[in-house]
């Protein structure tokens, strides 16, 4: 059997999680500091959890389309999500190209692969926030200097996201937690 419950538990808890944080949080963090990175924090850290407990191609997908629903319980008119919805996609793709295997196969590895990962695909989802949910005309968007930096801000929550994933990882194994 491909999907175990106890990945279908994963795969609900943390898209739930995803879904449920971003919907509170982020919003308050993007009013303060104008900065589009929390959402892009606690996605990609979701998205590297659920890629080491499965190992199962599907699973960041499920994992954006639920919290894409979830999200918009909560804000109706969010729909920049929907940039994340298509980073699921892409992370869910990107891990299964370099293959699970070989991307825990030691820790510096994991590294590398979960920052690569996750930059290309916050990238990706500021882009398409960027391009069709925000006015390029804006003056939030034009100040931080159009569809290209917004995508380069939200690379950076990617890159963090992607540490911090590895570090949560790096600690449940740690506690010899397996999968």
């Amino acid at each position: 059997m491909y999907w175990t419950s106890r990945d279908i538990a994963v795969v609900a808890l943390l898209a739930a999680l995803w879904g449920v944080l971003n919907a509170i949080f982020s919003p308050l963090v993007f009013q303060v500091f104008g900065l589009p990175i929390l959402c892009d924090l606690i996605g990609f850290t979701v998205l590297t959890i659920a890629v080491w407990w499965t190992k199962k191609l599907g699973a960041t997908t499920m994992i954006g389309l639920i919290a894409t629903v979830i999200n918009f319980l909560f804000n109706p008119g969010a729909i920049q999500f929907l940039g994340f919805t298509v980073a699921s996609i892409v992370f869910d793709t990107l891990s299964w190209l370099v293959g699970y295997d070989r991307m825990f196969k030691t820790p510096s590895y994991s590294l590398i692969s979960f920052i690569v990962i996750s930059t290309l695909s916050a990238a990706l989802a500021g882009f398409v926030i960027a391009t069709f949910s925000l006015n390029v005309t804006t003056s939030r968007l034009t100040s931080w200097g159009g569809v290209l930096s917004w995508a380069m801000l939200h690379a950076v929550g990617g890159v963090i996201g992607g540490i911090i994933g590895f570090l949560v990882v790096t600690a449940l194994l740690a506690r010899d937690i397996q999968t």
